[in-house]
């Protein structure tokens, strides 16, 4: 894994948002036309969304990194290794369909791969073993991204993670002895934890997903 490529990508993105106000400018053309499931607080909403996105995005190499040394952990990590060195392409060497993006507005595209990739690990996990292999859950903060980025746009980099992890995961994935024995570990009050520092990041950022349509309505 070379998140650190990942890190410096990312500060770059930082100071091309600093001189272009490039995304700035995207989210504050959104604003009045988010879908109404996504809530924001009526003070600063551009600057909680803005910082909401950035916080997405940089936290894809600790994500990847915590990711790994689970799978180490777990015994795993010959399996999961290739699924995450995908993620981290998706960064340094985006998809064709990606092509033209730049700045923090086009890493929100590669983040939103990258975070679907590991969410798409993490159910697998869950359908097979009734736990995912990363107590981690980044669903609500997905689908706010997804509903920033926007259909057809998203569905395409849903079907790209789709298509990337197909095949790599199967049945004899899930039935090591290694694998078992991590899942144990994961109800140890150690091991939870230390994954508290993973919070809910929209929450954690002021931004909400009311999927209640009265609640969204009111």
């Amino acid at each position: 894994m070379n998140t650190a490529a990942l890190r410096d990508l990312i500060q770059r993105a930082h100071q091309h948002e600093a001189a272009s106000g490039q995304l700035a400018r995207q989210l504050q053309a959104q604003l009045d036309r988010l879908h109404p499931s996504i809530r924001l607080p009526s003070q600063d909403a551009l600057g909680v969304l803005t910082r909401f996105v950035a916080a997405y995005i940089e936290q894809v190499p600790d994500v990847l990194d915590a990711a790994q040394q689970v799978a180490r952990e777990a015994g795993i990590e010959e399996r999961i290794k290739p699924v995450l060195k995908v993620a981290e392409e998706f960064f340094l060497q985006p998809p064709a369909l990606m092509q033209g993006h730049e700045g923090l507005d086009g890493l929100l595209d590669e983040a939103y791969l990258a975070h679907r990739l590991v969410e798409e690990v993490n159910d697998r996990y869950s359908a097979h073993l009734g736990r995912p292999l990363i107590p981690l859950d980044t669903t609500v903060a997905n689908l706010i991204a997804h509903q920033l980025i926007g259909e057809p746009f998203a569905n395409q980099l849903d079907e790209a993670v789709h298509h990337a992890v197909e095949g790599m995961l199967d049945a004899d994935s899930f039935s090591q002895t290694s694998v078992r024995a991590y899942r144990e570990r994961l109800s140890d009050p150690q091991t939870e934890a230390a994954w508290q520092r993973w919070p809910c990041l929209s929450g954690q950022l002021g931004v909400e997903l009311v999927l209640d349509p009265s609640r969204a309505a009111s």
